[in-house]
């Protein structure tokens, strides 16, 4: 326990705070401090605290860690739900989607990302990744207005700039609306990198490169951005093994299983975290463990398009960090990462018996399984001394908790629903009281309405 004689923040007398940190401390009546963006003290009752500028009253609530979101497309929620794209699998879905996606503007951009992100901070959520791969021509610099709305807001932001290369002529499945050629998406990758990418410690915004899928990128396209994330030290991305029609593709395309082409393309190493991971074999699984490879587990999108059940456990078991996404809002439907981790919770449950996953499990894959995926470890994803001043405060009352008094981080998920009442990102309040502290939300939801019109018209 260390603190500063006077913080800029603190959180005091919370029902439990639950750490998360090396030795998964959790301290009933305990605090946390934060000075400058950064965790500065943490303890309990009997340790003394600091004074504070501004103190948060926890009583009653769980102070966690902000949960970190590893897999999200921030535009889908200009289609969120969409009735067409409701039966089938996920490769009818995405056929049916496209089309709309490829009405994609700046200005939908930063609504889309505006929107999406207050839900997640309502969330507890206060890093977010986002897979932006659909690219229409003329459609403007799309991830550079989702870094301004992050920005507008005050979350920590990895955009990540996604890309197909692959429509329906060359034998992948998007329109070539909405697809650019290797050299293009690779030279905007260098420029995204060169703009928004801040690697020092507590940064606010890191950029990763993504290829969409095996499915609508070229081989050489894959190898390429392998090489050019080595070259400027950035992270790797994309879909892997997620539905059976995957794995078909891949063996009639490439000769290859998804995992043994990733090894191909020079994508197996620990720069690199994959979305939803569901069909992975036993060996696979075991590979992809010893490689430090991350998994971004999205369980409410994986049953959803009826995908299957993934095998964390498994993964987690090999050394495979294993974080949790909201994933789009077209498949997903709701940006909730408490949502993501009750179900993955349940789900690990129902797969591998009772015992098998806990509320900590969850809150663990939430937390630093996120944090390990993106590459900051013991920087976000924990309340320790020195890392990120990002936190959640989770009311544990009324009738919905009446009678949960054993154990406040089993409560917390297997009670609720609950929403954060105080999200915290870098010791500044992004949501306070349970709603956000950004004055605009009113209004771009009225942009949002019009332009999800737009987005949806059939004529």
């Amino acid at each position: 326990m260390e603190s500063p004689v006077l913080a800029d923040l603190l959180v005091a007398d919370a029902e439990l705070v639950a750490t998360v940190d090396d030795t998964r401390r959790e301290l009933p009546g305990g605090w946390v401090a934060v000075t400058d963006g950064m965790v500065t003290g943490v303890g309990g009752p009997a340790d003394p605290r600091p004074g504070a500028v501004r103190t948060l009253d926890a009583r009653g609530c769980l102070v966690t860690p902000g949960l970190v979101n590893t897999h999200h497309h921030l535009y889908q929620n200009l289609t969120r739900a969409f009735a067409p794209a409701l039966t089938g699998g996920l490769f009818d879905w995405l056929v049916t989607l496209y089309p709309l996606w490829s009405r994609l503007d700046e200005e939908a951009a930063y609504v889309s990302a505006y929107v999406g992100l207050v839900e997640l901070a309502m969330g507890g959520c206060t890093t977010s990744t986002d897979h932006l791969y659909v690219h229409p021509r003329g459609a403007g610099d799309l991830i550079s207005a989702e870094v301004v709305a992050a920005r507008d807001l005050g979350m920590r932001f990895h955009p990540t700039r996604g890309s197909m290369s692959l429509s329906v002529k060359d034998g992948g499945l998007p329109p070539d609306a909405v697809v650019q050629d290797d050299d293009a998406i690779l030279a905007d990758s260098q420029r995204l990198v060169s703009l928004h990418h801040d690697p020092s410690p507590g940064a606010m915004t890191r950029v990763a490169l993504a290829p969409c899928s095996p499915f609508s990128v070229s081989t050489s396209l894959m190898t390429r951005t392998a090489e050019l994330a080595r070259q400027l030290d950035v992270r790797l991305h994309t879909h892997l093994c997620e539905t059976r029609d995957e794995d078909a593709f891949c063996l009639a395309t490439f000769g290859r299983r998804p995992v043994d082409y990733l090894t191909d393309v020079g994508w197996l190493s620990d720069r690199t975290w994959l979305a939803h991971v569901v069909w992975p074999s036993a060996e696979e699984v075991g590979r992809l463990g010893a490689a430090g490879v991350g998994a971004a587990h999205c369980p409410s999108s994986n049953m959803i398009l009826g995908s299957g059940l993934a095998p964390v456990q498994e993964l987690r078991g090999a050394g495979a960090p294993v974080g949790l996404g909201v994933d789009g809002s077209a498949s997903a439907d709701s940006g909730s990462l408490w949502l993501e981790a009750r179900t993955a919770m349940l789900q690990g449950k129902l797969r591998n018996g009772a015992a098998s996953m806990t509320a900590r499990d969850a809150l663990e894959m939430a937390t630093r399984g996120g944090a390990a995926c993106l590459g900051r470890a013991g920087e976000i994803g924990q309340l320790s001394v020195g890392a990120c001043g990002d936190l959640a405060v989770w009311p544990l009352t009324g009738p919905a908790f009446a009678g949960a008094l054993s154990d406040p981080v089993e409560a917390w998920l297997r009670c609720g629903p609950v929403a954060a009442r105080h999200t915290v990102v870098g010791g500044r309040l992004v949501v306070e009281d349970g709603l956000p502290v950004h004055p605009g939300l009113d209004e771009q939801l009225a942009v949002h309405r019009r332009l999800s019109a737009r987005v949806q018209a059939t004529t």
